[in-house]
């Protein structure tokens, strides 16, 4: 099955009809992975989110595939080594999602750290994640640090480490493991909220739902229902009324973007602040953002936004680390908040709490998952469903497969593993040129979507002529046609917020085209007026937020 042409109705009648094995509660980047897990293991697999996939935390986060080279500190050893192996795996899994990034971490007179221990504790990174010889870290002079970025703060300055990282785009990354789910048989969905638990002789076996789209409710019976819902996992665990012993604790993380043509920044920068805390600058798409912040929360988890404190500081350590660089508040394009679901620990502070993952279960059977870092979510998948597995194999008598994600590509990234993924973008690029798109607009697309691209390119095609009518731009059309058939997208904030991410890095064509997509999705999803205001205004809201003026 191709995550394409859904038709939503039919899905439902599905979601109503069947009883599955597992049932996953959460669209984000750990339910996900759950999703593809199970389902490749041969469990009828279901999920429902009551926003839109990767809504939450999953379209917030720095947008690394990261090791935690800062839990080293914490001697957090065996964290480190576990999601600093996953890099690898995920870049190797989906290489048009995930991009190697190499890091340069400047070591100052009186920092955090010094010239020995920063090549201790990544020498020790590097065997910890077992990373690759070409992607080992290098020690750089003061010279050679600065050839690498000119805008580093001088004073003080002795050298720096210089090491990998990989890039994402976390939101993107958590679509295709949905599709490459629903590919394997399971069905996800989006919008649709659970408002009840079913129960026999006090055992979960299923739950009632709420469609935020049409406001009807149903039914899904499952065997088995897993709690991955981020933030929101202590209101699941109050549905089930189990809300007892672990507890969690969110935090709030910032990020501000920039423009290049106002912080032309060269190189990633890994750099820690006078008041101890470790902050990204990171070149992406002709832009640079930075952060993040770290910490507590307790308001609206639906729209987390920067605060004028918050935009303070992030601007304050650019200036610490960059004084050449006159960066103001007006210079700020875009922002983004994002909450991190950790478990609570008494007595410590936001930026000290453990990221580590942690699973329980619910007298009624209820599994729930929370902590963790988007790097991990395939270990924190099979850690769950390796538990399915056993009860499922209780219950029904049957035995499952052993994990199967470590070497399978999400959706896209079947492009002859990462090394040949250069020339696999070359050779679409000529394909993309016959469908009428430019050499550049075609290599884009292919770089964004990996080997679905064909897709992609044949969507363009076939609805070419809309472009023009409507006054989008082909290559937006491309990613808008294909969002909505292929990607589930439901509402003009789905398509700018995190099938593309031009909210947060191109949001002056937000400004530009947001009339003629709302006008598209509009005739093509059959909108009402009320429809059609109402998600109007949505995409309004999350553009004020980002801009920091809600």
């Amino acid at each position: 099955m191709k995550f394409s042409n859904i038709n939503r109705n039919e899905m439902i009648e599905s979601l109503k009809e069947k009883e599955f094995d597992v049932l996953v509660i959460g669209g984000g980047i750990t339910g996900a992975g759950i999703a593809l897990d199970a389902t490749t293991r041969g469990m009828a697999t279901a999920l429902v989110e009551m926003q839109d996939f990767a809504a939450g935390t999953s379209s917030r986060s720095t947008k690394l595939i990261h090791g935690g080279l800062r839990y080293l500190k914490q001697f957090e050893v065996k964290m480190v080594a576990e999601v600093g192996k996953e890099r690898a795996i995920v870049y190797e899994n989906g290489p048009h999602v995930t991009k190697p990034e190499w890091m340069l971490l400047p070591i100052y007179q009186g920092g955090t750290f010094g010239k020995l221990s920063t090549s201790i504790g990544l020498r020790v990174y590097d065997f910890l994640a077992g990373v690759k010889k070409t992607e080992r870290r290098v020690m750089l002079s003061k010279e050679q640090t600065l050839e690498k970025e000119p805008m580093l703060k001088k004073e003080g300055l002795i050298g720096s480490g210089y090491y990998v990282e990989y890039r994402t785009d976390d939101a993107r990354l958590t679509i295709e493991v949905l599709k490459k789910a629903y590919e394997k048989g399971a069905l996800p969905i989006n919008y649709t909220k659970v408002i009840k638990f079913i129960y026999t002789k006090k055992t979960i076996n299923g739950i009632v739902v709420k469609d935020e789209i049409t406001g009807t409710q149903y039914e899904i019976r499952a065997k088995k229902i897993v709690n991955a819902a981020g933030p929101w996992v202590e209101e699941i665990r109050e549905l089930d009324h189990s809300k007892k012993g672990k507890t969690l604790q969110l935090t709030k993380g910032v990020h501000i973007v920039i423009d290049q043509g106002r912080f032309p920044l060269k190189q990633s920068i890994y750099f820690d602040t006078p008041d101890g805390r470790m902050i990204f600058a990171i070149p992406r798409e002709q832009k640079t953002y930075v952060g993040t912040t770290d910490t507590f929360f307790n308001e609206d988890k639906l729209h987390p936004f920067i605060t004028e404190n918050e935009r303070e500081y992030l601007i304050n350590a650019i200036h610490y680390m960059f004084p050449e660089m006159d960066i103001q508040d007006d210079d700020i394009e875009s922002s983004w908040a994002g909450l991190r679901p950790l478990i609570f620990e008494e007595g410590k502070k936001a930026s000290e709490i453990s990221r580590k993952d942690e699973i329980w279960e619910s007298k009624s059977g209820l599994l729930t998952i929370a902590g963790g870092k988007l790097t991990g979510y395939r270990k924190m998948a099979e850690a769950i469903v390796n538990l399915l597995a056993v009860s499922l194999s209780k219950q029904e008598n049957t035995s499952y497969k052993e994990c199967l994600t470590k070497n399978l590509p999400v959706s896209g990234g079947d492009v002859g593993g990462a090394a040949n993924f250069p020339d696999f973008i070359s050779q679409k690029a000529v394909k993309g040129v016959e469908y009428g798109l430019t050499k550049i607009e075609s290599q884009w697309l292919a770089s964004i979507y990996g080997s679905n691209i064909e897709e992609v390119f044949h969507l363009f095609l076939e609805n070419k002529a809309e472009a023009l009518k409507y006054g989008i731009p082909n290559m937006l059309f491309a990613k808008l046609v294909y969002a909505l058939q292929c990607e589930m997208a439901v509402t003009p904030t789905d398509f700018f917020t995190r099938r593309t991410g031009d909210v947060l890095f191109n949001i002056q064509s937000v400004h530009l085209y947001k009339k003629p997509v709302i006008e598209y999705l509009a005739d093509k999803l059959e909108w009402n007026d009320t429809a059609k205001v109402k998600y109007t205004e949505e995409l309004e809201l999350a553009l004020k937020s980002a801009v920091g003026t809600v």
